[in-house]
């Protein structure tokens, strides 16, 4: 089949999730300016560079009716930094309660039996339990993408990584192993998948 989005698909449920798929997602931890916590899910996240290590996260849609900008992008654009926890199996129902639609000044660490710990360069909390955090400062918001519907808002969220956690059980002959702690990926619909394979290749040359 062939169709142009701006026409419709003509399936049951819109298969672009499921095409641009798996997708590492971007567990979100930030302050807000009066000091609290907030900690959200985001499925369209990856890494976009490396010298220096850069993360994106996108937001699409709203937070609700009248409010277009979701909490995380609001307390970066107050703070300007964030951190990003890799959702590893074992936290896999925390992250899901994470994501619900929560009030702003909503703890969700608390919401999802999550324990905080501090991190080193910025002042936003991390997971304790995430075998991996990224600490971020914010480098580009950017706002004017384009969005079809009436209170949509499509925002990428870029950041500098300025420290680096990794759970030493993870770590093997110097390498980080994700087949340790398999981490989450979303799919499409309601799907989600974990890493539980890996193969290497050879670049030609």
């Amino acid at each position: 089949m062939f169709y142009r989005p701006a026409d419709g698909h003509g399936l049951p449920h819109d298969p672009f999730k499921a095409i641009v798929a798996p997708r590492p997602i971007g567990w979100i931890s930030t302050l807000d300016a009066a000091g609290a916590a907030n900690l959200a899910p985001y499925s369209f996240f990856n890494g976009c560079g490396d010298r220096p290590p850069m993360v994106m996260f996108a937001q699409t849609g709203a937070k609700g009716p009248g409010e277009p900008q979701k909490d995380s992008v609001s307390n970066i654009r107050a703070t300007g930094e964030f951190a990003c926890n890799v959702v590893g199996r074992a936290l896999t129902d925390a992250m899901n309660a994470s994501s619900g639609h929560y009030p702003a000044g909503a703890d969700e660490f608390e919401i999802a039996g999550l324990e905080k710990a501090p991190c080193e360069v910025i002042r936003a909390p991390r997971v304790a339990a995430a075998p991996a955090v990224l600490e971020c400062r914010a480098v580009r918001i950017l706002d004017d993408l384009p969005a079809w519907s009436p209170g949509w808002r499509n925002i990428i969220v870029i950041g500098e990584v300025v420290g680096v956690h990794i759970d030493e059980r993870c770590l093997k002959d110097g390498l980080l192993d994700v087949l340790t702690y398999n981490p989450v990926a979303r799919m499409g619909y309601m799907d989600y998948t974990a890493v539980t394979d890996k193969f290497a290749l050879k670049r030609p040359g």
